[in-house]
């Protein structure tokens, strides 16, 4: 069988695919494939840009492994089958009286995919998802289930909890939750010289704040949600609003309008410009995942890299200078967000409070000089690449960029020596 990534930036062909019941089901498949010399892989929605799912042995589609499984409430922690969509996780936890923290703004993924790639959202005294793994549970190569938590396993479940599936597959997590709560989102056009000079402050002064900068313009689109008092009433966009916005606009205009530019470079600025003086405020009060999730139908590689924090401005000064001057025309927005430090060993946010800066492409785009360049910006400013997203570094750079980088490739040693879950990106990245 072939699989294709949903970006299109990896296919394989695929000795076997299997689609587990239980987690019975999947220790035996892992023995079986070990027995046969075939590598195992497990894939969530495919939304990693790099090649972190791809394997030509067996595929693990851990669908059926779906669902909450119980709510703590005192200890603020649901435990939760593997596979769970993230889409499909908010509405349980909703429908329990719960929420996840923080997230990022597209919930297709699964949450194991999420949490083994450092999916993170926005919000400086917010950690990514891995940060809030309490526990997890793991099938190893050679078919062994072991618990870790902070007092079980320690090492493994400290490298499990953003593992890059290089240590087995995760069958069920525990995460933090929170009780439900809503957001009050106001979103307006600025300009990015005003923006880049309050940008720490408005970090500082919202609990989440992120901008959209338009290559070959000046403006920006900010996002500021904030929590609201709970028992505040819910006032969200009208139906109208929402459809004109996120579906026909942010999708099947811009759908059509990334077509127009592939096709026609030179339109693109123009089409920015336009696309940029169209945006008008809107404000709204809605549910925390309905605030942070957009639908995003328009396909799109992307890099992203976390930097210190107080490295933004320099990295868009210097990235807008290099678009101004190149030839190259970019009809995405480039994202900017905010996150707190954490402890999780392969963390882009390790031990330190980062800002978030992604680049994208239409996926009918190579990513061409843009990237590159972008690449060479991030590495004189501190960068470290998102795992799940493009960039060209490898396990000699990751050496001196994680501190604990050894830490996991101990444990990788000891549960994988034969490298069963290895493929090309891990030893990329990772090494043999």
């Amino acid at each position: 069988m072939s699989w294709t990534n949903w970006a299109g930036t990896e296919r394989s062909r695929l000795a076997r695919v299997s689609s587990p019941r239980d987690e019975d089901d999947v220790a035996d498949i892992i023995r079986a494939a070990a027995d046969r010399g075939l590598r195992v892989k497990a894939v969530g929605a495919g939304h990693s840009f790099t090649g972190a799912a791809v394997t030509d042995g067996v595929q693990v589609r851990l669908t059926h492994l779906a669902g909450v499984t119980s709510v703590d409430a005192t200890r603020g922690e649901a435990t939760v089958r593997a596979g769970t969509p993230l889409w499909q996780l908010n509405q349980e936890l909703a429908q329990l009286g719960f929420a996840l923290p923080n997230l990022g703004d597209i919930d297709r993924q699964s949450l194991a995919g999420a949490i083994a790639t450092g999916t993170h959202g926005t919000g400086l005294r917010l950690q990514g998802l891995s940060a809030g793994v309490r526990a997890l549970r793991i099938v190893l190569p050679d078919g062994k289930i072991v618990a870790c938590s902070p007092a079980e396993n320690p090492d493994l479940f400290q490298a499990a909890r953003l593992g890059l599936g290089a240590l087995g597959v995760v069958t069920e997590l525990t995460v933090a939750v929170v009780p439900a709560f809503l957001l009050r989102a106001v979103e307006r056009p600025e300009r990015l010289d005003a923006i880049l000079e309050s940008a720490d402050a408005e970090a500082e002064g919202n609990d989440h704040f992120e901008f959209y900068w338009f290559p070959h313009t000046d403006r920006v689109l900010t996002k500021r949600n904030n929590r609201v008092e709970p028992h505040a009433p819910r006032q969200p966009l009208p139906r109208w609003r929402a459809r004109l916005d996120d579906e026909l606009l942010s999708n099947r205009v811009f759908e059509w309008t990334n077509r127009l530019t592939h096709r026609v470079p030179r339109t693109t600025k123009h089409v920015n410009a336009v696309a940029a003086r169209a945006l008008t405020e809107r404000a709204y009060t809605d549910t925390s995942h309905s605030v942070f999730v957009t639908p995003r139908d328009v396909r799109f590689i992307e890099s992203e890299w976390a930097f210190p924090r107080d490295a933004l401005p320099h990295v868009l000064t210097e990235l807008r200078r290099w678009v101004d001057g190149h030839d190259e025309q970019i009809s995405f927005p480039v994202e900017c967000r905010f996150a707190a430090a954490d402890d999780v060993w392969l963390s882009t946010a390790h031990g330190r409070e980062s800002c978030y800066v992604a680049v994208h492409r239409y996926h009918r785009q190579e990513p061409g000089m843009y990237f590159a360049a972008f690449e060479s910006i991030a590495l004189a400013h501190g960068g470290r690449p998102h795992w799940g997203k493009l960039h060209t570094r490898t396990t000699r750079w990751f050496r001196d960029a994680y501190p604990r980088f050894e830490d996991f490739l101990a444990v990788r040693d000891r549960v994988d020596p034969d490298r069963v879950f290895a493929n090309p990106y891990l030893e990329a990245v990772l090494g043999r």
